[in-house]
């Protein structure tokens, strides 16, 4: 009887914590478009909050895998389902948080030994600033090859291939 109990609790509890259908998620990677929101897959925003749980399923009864500590911090959301959104970080870690958690304001993580940050667009303009590796800001525009990044407080144009949370051929303007 109690085999039979144990067997009953472990499929229960495998049924509790199985993910999203994967054709489902499999559709939107291929539509490029959320099933929830309609907005691009995948797609880079930033966390909303200093302090985000990021669980393994989409779901508060998951566990919890990670949890940021960096407000502001770039992310790249690559699936929706119901409320939550399935995000990558810099690293490469993948898990789920509440659509709350993330906002549409754009952020960048400097990805070279040493940054250098312009006054102009220009690999000629004065430096602004120099940034690490790791060094973390918010995106305010980007162009064919240079973004503008602010890093508490300073402003300065570094090139788009020196950045993670924006996509090569992406351009914008906050």
């Amino acid at each position: 009887m109690k085999a039979f109990a144990r067997v009953l609790i472990g499929l229960c509890l495998a049924a509790a914590l199985t993910p999203a259908p994967a054709s489902a998620q499999t559709r939107e990677e291929e539509a490029g478009a959320g099933s929830v929101t309609g907005l691009p897959l995948p797609r880079f925003v930033t966390l909303s909050s200093g302090k985000i749980n990021m669980r393994v399923g989409p779901g508060s009864r998951y566990p919890i895998d990670w949890v940021y500590t960096r407000r502001g911090m770039p992310v790249e959301i690559i699936a929706e389902y119901e409320l939550w959104r399935k995000v990558r970080d810099v690293d490469g870690t993948e898990g789920w948080v509440l659509k709350h958690m993330v906002s549409s304001k754009r952020g960048a993580i400097v990805t070279v030994a040493v940054a250098t940050l312009r006054r102009e667009p220009e690999d000629t303009a004065a430096p602004v600033l120099y940034a690490k590796k790791g060094v973390q800001g918010m995106l305010d525009e980007c162009r064919k090859e240079w973004c503008e990044l602010e890093v508490d407080g300073s402003k300065g144009w570094l090139r788009k291939s020196s950045l993670w949370g924006i996509y090569p051929d992406e351009i914008f303007k906050e």
